[in-house]
């Protein structure tokens, strides 16, 4: 992995409706995420937050998108500063804000590759469009819109359209799918690895298919982590917690193994929300999995 990353806050909340997620990026500055990297012995350059946007505050019932200028203003911004961190050789490390950011970052990172590959662990999918999400909420539809799939207004941020083939996506950990997602997994072919066979098969053997899976295919990965992937007992900090999630020690597990096999070549962690977490826990536990995957190691 690259011995120099550049971390980008997005104190973004306009992806739903509910508040908080924005102050993401400080809780987990506050955990000392660039002290801990930096002891791992990388050169961190701490770029700060970019501007948001203030929410529009109307919800188009017919277009069924919510806050669509904002993020679709935020998304070019967050692309366009992404590319400069990848053109200039460091590893891009994107602190969220709600998981929408992920249409910039992938913006900016996809037009360094042939055949990215992405990582989404997560409980969600993340693959609605306005036609099928149930509340017009950008935070789930990162994964459809960076597949082309969606409004042009997000598919096309960075002037281009899509950044990720399906068949370079691997979802580990979803647990909560709407039917649209569903459908469109299931005609795409999109592999998931739901709750279902993390606990059937373990985190190693998932892990070690998908390392195996993208390696034969891409040409850098880009790992889109929620902290709601984990189980709520563990991240109570997010803003749409499923029970029965992935476990603290299954997804240090996850991110060793991934920085064992060298693949990861960008990285976001999203959905912390301070409001509603414990202590700074969420946080913590953000920060914590970053270092694994930077190779901290406790021998």
């Amino acid at each position: 992995m690259k011995k120099k990353i550049s971390i980008l806050g997005v104190p973004m909340d306009l992806g739903q409706a509910r508040r908080g997620v924005n102050m993401g990026p400080s809780a987990i500055r506050y955990a000392d995420v660039v002290e801990r990297i930096e002891k791992l012995g990388y050169e961190v350059n701490d770029m700060g937050d970019i501007e948001i946007g203030k929410a529009e505050r109307l919800h188009d019932p017919e277009l069924n998108l919510r806050n669509l200028k904002a993020v679709a203003d935020a998304s070019e911004i967050l692309g366009s500063k992404v590319n400069e961190i990848v053109e200039k050789g460091d590893f891009p490390l994107i602190l969220g804000g709600d998981h929408s950011i992920a249409i910039g970052t992938l913006a900016g990172v996809s037009k360094h590759y042939k055949n990215l590959g992405v990582i989404w662990y997560d409980a969600h999918g993340d693959l609605n469009i306005p036609e099928t999400s149930p509340s017009g909420n950008i935070h789930g539809m990162p994964l459809a819109a960076s597949l082309g799939h969606g409004h042009d207004a997000l598919t096309n941020i960075g002037g281009y359209s899509p950044k990720v083939k399906h068949e370079n996506i691997v979802i580990i950990g979803a647990r909560d799918l709407d039917e649209g997602e569903r459908e469109l997994i299931k005609d795409k072919g999109i592999k998931v690895y739901t709750m279902h066979e993390i606990d059937r098969l373990g985190m190693t053997r998932v892990m070690e298919e998908t390392i195996e899976y993208l390696k034969e295919r891409t040409d850098g990965v880009h790992l889109s982590l929620d902290l709601d992937g984990l189980d709520p007992n563990e991240c109570p900090g997010v803003g749409t917690p499923v029970m029965g999630g992935i476990s603290y020690r299954e997804s240090h597990l996850a991110m060793e193994m991934l920085e064992e096999s060298g693949i990861i070549t960008s990285a976001e962690f999203v959905e912390v929300n301070p409001i509603l977490d414990d202590k700074n826990k969420t946080a913590d536990v953000a920060v914590g999995l970053m270092c694994s995957l930077f190779g901290e190691k406790l021998l």
